[in-house]
């Protein structure tokens, strides 16, 4: 059973200080990414174009999956394929048990999140570094993801300074980041150069050519594969795009969603071993995707590209922080994903949602994510796990509103609430109470034309 959203989020809120800053940072995101549109005037027609894309490549995945295996085997490439979590992990050791590699350094993945790839490696031998910024300091905290794109944010660096101190044994009480990320950087630096594989995800995949592309704004992702003589690439089957023309659609709309950047910092397209190097791997995995693609209702989630605007956007993300949410991926996206992966385990998550619509209002290839958890909301009772109070609020109303006598008795009456004492109202029974105050009812409802 899933643990509700907001049991957690009324910890998050309990420091105020934070809760108003991490609504700051990424309401900044949001306004970085508004002001990139508006200064495309075709920025709409990107969306519309994009989401076509998606479209037709998903709707054709089966198609599409094979040119781009069939591609990048030509290139020399070995493809795996691999249906759930389970047999994606016992490739990527099988990859490397029979290449002899003990560490293997990886760029930012939220696949290998997805399936527990770190803690699989890790149990048997394997020194798994991961060597984005953001995610090297949750592995040293071990920690996970708040967000998909600044996974760390919700540390800050007095807590990264003091992290280092015991992990990297930087200088005691050098908290400034400049310094932080120096030390960061030698330390993985040593990583890189004692490892024997390195593992990117994938933001795109191209089907035309074989090609892998990894956007990162650190370098990372090249340093992971420039160095060791083993690279491995992790894709999901969604990120399939069907060509660079396509791809130049997607790139000029990634960053400008997730960051307000016009383009990440490296673009890196990766196609075969570089020479010298062994064999390049590529695991193609589904997990899941081609059951949520037969999905009427949620197959558009699909559709994602994984820029973390719809978390910036959200008023309920902004305001209890990514370990409110039961799932890895928070957010409107993280819902919508939780429920498809397990909808029993995930549904306490639906309620962390006001459907304001804000979130597909400005995804960049417009998935109708508020629409589709409102769908999953509708799925509740059948799954047994709806909200018994839920339950009997919507009984009760739904008598109220079916009764024309009784709802304006309701309405018309409902202003001498307004004389009671605030303790009667305004206490523990009364879930609106936590950080409000309850409302001033009118003498008058809007809908009666009488004169006062």
């Amino acid at each position: 059973m899933s643990t509700t959203h907001s049991k957690l989020a009324k910890k998050f809120l309990e420091n105020q200080q934070y809760a108003d800053w991490h609504d700051s940072t990424f309401w900044g995101l949001r306004m970085k990414r508004d002001k990139m549109a508006r200064e495309l005037p075709e920025w709409e027609q990107l969306r519309n174009k994009a989401s076509e894309i998606k479209r037709h490549t998903l709707t054709n995945i089966d198609i599409y999956l094979q040119k781009f295996a069939d591609a990048a085997e030509k290139n020399g490439v070995e493809v795996h394929w691999a249906k759930d979590a389970e047999e994606f992990n016992e490739i990527v050791y099988g990859i490397l048990k029979d290449n002899n590699a003990k560490k293997m350094v990886k760029s930012k993945s939220m696949l290998t999140e997805e399936c527990d790839m770190n803690p699989y490696l890790e149990a048997r031998g394997i020194e798994v570094v991961e060597t984005d910024l953001g995610e090297r300091i949750l592995q040293l905290a071990h920690q996970r993801p708040s967000h998909i794109v600044v996974p760390a944010t919700h540390l800050t660096h007095d807590d990264v300074g003091e992290l280092f101190e015991k992990e990297l044994h930087t200088k005691k009480g050098e908290h400034d980041p400049t310094y932080l990320t120096y030390e960061a950087r030698l330390s993985l630096r040593d990583e890189f150069l004692t490892a024997d594989a390195g593992m990117t995800g994938a933001n795109f995949g191209i089907a035309e050519t074989g090609d892998i592309v990894v956007c990162t704004n650190e370098g990372n992702a090249d340093m992971s594969t420039s160095i060791p003589d083993l690279q491995i690439a992790a894709i999901g089957l969604e990120k399939i795009v069907p060509d660079y023309e396509c791809l130049s659609v997607f790139l000029r709309l990634l960053a400008r969603s997730a960051t307000g950047q016009p383009s990440t910092t490296y673009t890196s397209h990766f196609r075969k071993a570089r020479p010298g190097a062994k064999k390049m791997h590529i695991v193609i995995v589904d997990n899941g995707r081609s059951k949520w693609l037969a999905d009427d209702d949620h197959w558009e989630t699909l559709k994602c590209i994984r820029c973390g605007v719809c978390m910036n956007s959200c008023p309920v993300y902004r305001w209890s922080g990514g370990y409110s949410y039961s799932f890895f991926i928070p957010g409107p996206l993280g819902i919508n994903l939780g429920m498809l992966h397990d909808p029993k385990k995930h549904s306490g998550n639906v309620s962390a949602c006001t459907l304001c619509l804000g979130c597909q209002g400005v995804c960049p290839v417009k998935i109708n994510l508020g629409e589709q958890i409102y769908k999953w909301r509708q799925t509740l009772d059948g799954l047994g796990v709806a909200n018994p109070q839920k339950k009997m609020m919507c009984k009760g109303m739904d008598y109220v509103f079916n009764n024309p006598s009784v709802y304006n008795f309701a309405t018309s009456s409902a202003h001498i609430l307004n004389h009671l004492p605030s303790f009667i109202v305004n206490n523990g029974l009364n879930p609106w109470a936590y950080a409000h105050k309850m409302m001033k009812f009118p003498k008058k409802p809007f809908h009666n034309e009488e004169e006062s």
